[in-house]
């Protein structure tokens, strides 16, 4: 037997005959051989690795931040199950996005992108790696115009049910208070928020948008203009399109002396760790952030998904998973 048939074999390379590869496996089970995993990686070309872009962003630590932990949970141990590696390539603001070099100069196998905001060199990168060929994914962002594989959660739906939420508690005056439009989900969010109103007779008043950062900071700073529409009763109740500027809301509010639900009615939006602990517990939208990751890597590593058998695939590559409003103490008085 050939030196090729048996690292063919070893590598599961290229058509072998079963008995073919049953003799080469019996015969390294008894001499106790271990594949290395740099030899096969470079026999098949391929590096091993996923890559996962992440925005660097000063003075925030990303994996302390919800959104940001439970995604990478779900790509990684996806990831660990089909036998690759994380590569972690933070992204500055300034930096060129050549993402395509990551493949031309194998560091990755695939790559998810996580953070993506709509930008003309954003979207000229993604354009190049889709022209190319290179199977990536983005999370949690859409570009219009365009059919990039993605996996997102219904925020259309979410922010409807958000808002609809506050409205059957009585409340007609609702701030919502958004993320940058860079980002598709603050756009689905304000699309939502607008049906609700639409839906239930109410009229849009642009007085009562505010927008913010998706920091809890952002949310702590809004807190003057949002308080002084509360106290001359323009306000009654809140929408925030996270949890983090619901939670800096609410605290910047407290040191006016409003206090929800008394003041004004709050809910959230991510279902994160802080929304169980606030007191009063905050009401918010559950969005399956681990979920989320998990599938972006099974659509790229599942030669399962890949065949065409599943939704997602069918759709052109992309997935919408469904959301769900989570009803606690500060958008109702009693339960």
């Amino acid at each position: 037997m050939s030196e090729a048939t048996v690292s063919r074999v070893l590598n599961n390379v290229g058509p072998i005959k079963e008995e073919t590869k049953q003799r080469v496996l019996r015969a390294a089970a008894e001499v106790g051989y271990v594949p290395s995993a740099l030899a096969q990686q470079f026999a098949r070309r391929k590096s091993g690795n996923i890559g996962v872009i992440l925005p660097s962003v000063p003075k925030v630590h990303l994996f302390s931040t919800y959104y940001f932990s439970e995604i990478l949970s779900g790509i990684g141990e996806t990831a660990k199950r089909f036998g690759y590696d994380l590569l972690l390539i933070f992204q500055e603001p300034g930096d060129p996005r050549d993402y395509a070099a990551l493949f031309r100069k194998q560091k990755v196998d695939a790559c998810i992108m996580l953070g993506s905001r709509d930008m003309p060199e954003e979207r000229a990168a993604l354009a190049e790696l889709a022209n190319a060929g290179y199977p990536f994914c983005l999370v949690n962002q859409r570009f219009d115009g365009y059919s990039f594989p993605s996996v997102d959660a219904d925020h259309v739906a979410g922010s409807k049910l958000a808002t609809e939420h506050l409205l059957k508690q009585g409340r007609r005056r609702i701030a919502f208070l958004n993320g940058p439009d860079h980002y598709s989900s603050s756009l689905d969010r304000l699309k939502g928020y607008k049906a609700a109103l639409a839906d239930n007779g109410v009229d849009l008043d642009e007085a009562l948008l505010f927008q913010g950062n998706y920091s809890r900071k952002s949310g702590y700073e809004s807190a003057p203009d949002i308080g002084k529409g509360i106290r001359d009763g323009g306000i009654d109740a809140v929408f925030a399109a996270n949890d983090r500027m619901a939670i800096g809301l609410m605290q910047g509010l407290r040191e006016q002396g409003l206090e929800t639900p008394g003041h004004y009615a709050l809910i959230g939006y991510d279902n994160s760790d802080g929304s169980r602990i606030t007191s009063p517990r905050l009401s918010t939208v559950e969005v399956p952030f681990y979920e989320m990751g998990k599938l972006a890597a099974e659509m790229l590593l599942d030669s399962d998904r890949q065949s065409g058998t599943d939704l997602e695939s069918k759709a052109g590559g992309s997935a919408l998973l469904p959301v769900q409003v989570i009803e606690r103490e500060t958008s109702v008085v009693t339960f």
